[in-house]
């Protein structure tokens, strides 16, 4: 059986990492032990995913590790990268006892027809893990293969597969972003919430989570404000999930009649260090307006061609604030939700995600995000080369798959 897989150039290569090819590789015909041959149906692409390319070679995420480049003429895994995708499969073949033929699966896939995976002991129900020695321990979510068949939060109608693809990776960053806030009374009881980059699904969903608390807990006075790109200001609006919303171009003075007294949280989603310096020196002149903290949340402005592995600084602040200015604090979801699982049982962590998740399904709809279902090779590489040409739209979210149109979802194949 032939395999097609989406890979991109490495920046370290000197080619243009926005020239993304399909390489054709075989399958193997005969497979390890303790490994699974998925056969990937379709995966979303949205701008995490250009997040995850453009630091595919940062030290600290290294997100082209998590797939390898095949060997073929004039790709390599030394000049090439595969950026990971969140998709739903089907395990074709398995030599692992406890994991069989047929099982549909949840997890973070390469994008391709076909992906070949070895599995860790630790084999559960719910899932089984990929052994990625080589990166941290707490990039284990990302190895988690889910099992559908006993995942509580799976539906298996293609529309809720397709929408779990496309949020519940950045939902989850959000959930457990907001989690951390909450866990500290939002710094010390601040009432005010400033986020950039504010039509991302990320940051919206964290807006989403902010409104969900203040219900929670009733009578919560925080107020959530969106920072955006002037075109992308409507959308915003019309998510009707922030209090108030600007356009970066004239935030300055927007904010000046809206800026309520006491203390304030900057979460960037944006990853733009001059936009965080006007921030700060938009607070540094408001006598009873405080900014306590500044959060980083997402590098939603990058792409691969404007970003180099070395200008990624972790955990310090990527500039120098001024004088008492916060620093910039980076949140990473699987360091966090470390912590919680020796805070939290499995049980109450997986009805928090639950409850989360079912109100989520029931509220999107409202948003006005499209799917936009791409099918086909040629078809995929073409949306690429259509994003790296005009950008993202927020309202548009794609699901990719590198078979053809016609093919049923879940389907098996034969080996």
């Amino acid at each position: 059986m032939e395999n097609l897989i989406l890979c991109h150039p490495r920046v370290s290569s000197g080619q243009d990492p926005n020239q993304a090819i399909i390489v054709k590789c075989e399958v193997p015909q005969t497979i390890p032990n303790d490994h699974v041959l998925l056969e990937v149906d379709r995966f979303g692409f949205s701008a995490n995913n250009v997040t995850y390319q453009a630091l595919g070679e940062a030290s600290h995420f290294r997100y082209f590790e998590f797939h390898s480049a095949p060997e073929a003429e004039g790709v390599s895994s030394n000049t090439h990268g595969v950026t990971p995708v969140w998709g739903f499969g089907t395990i074709i073949k398995s030599t692992h006892p406890k994991v069989h033929s047929g099982e549909r699966v949840h997890g973070y896939f390469a994008p391709a027809r076909y992906l070949l995976l070895p599995v860790s002991p630790d084999v559960n129900k719910y899932a089984f893990f990929v052994p990625r020695p080589h990166l941290p321990p707490d990039r284990r979510p990302y190895n988690q293969i889910t099992r559908c068949a006993e995942d509580p939060l799976y539906d298996p109608s293609p529309t809720v597969e397709d929408l779990t693809m496309l949020y519940r990776p950045l939902f989850w960053t959000s959930f457990w972003c907001e989690d951390w806030l909450n866990s500290s009374d939002y710094k010390g009881g601040s009432t005010q919430i400033l986020i950039s980059s504010a039509s991302s699904k990320t940051a919206f969903c964290l807006a989403y989570l902010i409104r969900r608390r203040n219900s929670l807990q009733g009578g919560s006075t925080r107020r959530v404000i969106g920072l955006t790109s002037t075109k992308n200001l409507p959308f915003t609006k019309r998510l009707a999930l922030y209090d108030d919303a600007f356009d970066y171009e004239s935030f300055d003075t927007s904010l000046v009649g809206n800026l309520a007294r006491g203390q304030w949280i900057y979460v960037d989603v944006a990853g733009n260090d001059a936009l965080n310096a006007r921030v700060r020196d938009h607070f540094r002149v408001c006598g009873d307006s405080k900014l306590v903290r500044c959060i980083a949340l997402g590098l939603t402005n990058v792409s691969a061609s404007t970003i180099k592995s070395s200008t990624i600084s972790w955990g310090s602040g990527s500039e120098a604030p001024q004088g008492g200015d916060p620093k910039l604090e980076h949140f990473f979801m699987p360091e966090w939700l470390s912590v919680r699982k020796q805070q939290l049982s499995v049980s109450v962590i997986t009805q928090m995600q639950k409850e989360a998740w079912t109100k989520l399904m029931s509220d999107c709809g409202t948003w006005g995000v499209s799917l936009r279902r791409v099918c086909g090779p040629d078809q995929v590489k073409a949306a690429y080369e259509e994003i790296v040409r005009r950008g993202l739209a927020p309202e548009d979210a794609f699901v990719w798959s590198l078979w053809g149109e016609t093919r049923e979802y879940g389907s098996r194949a034969k080996l």
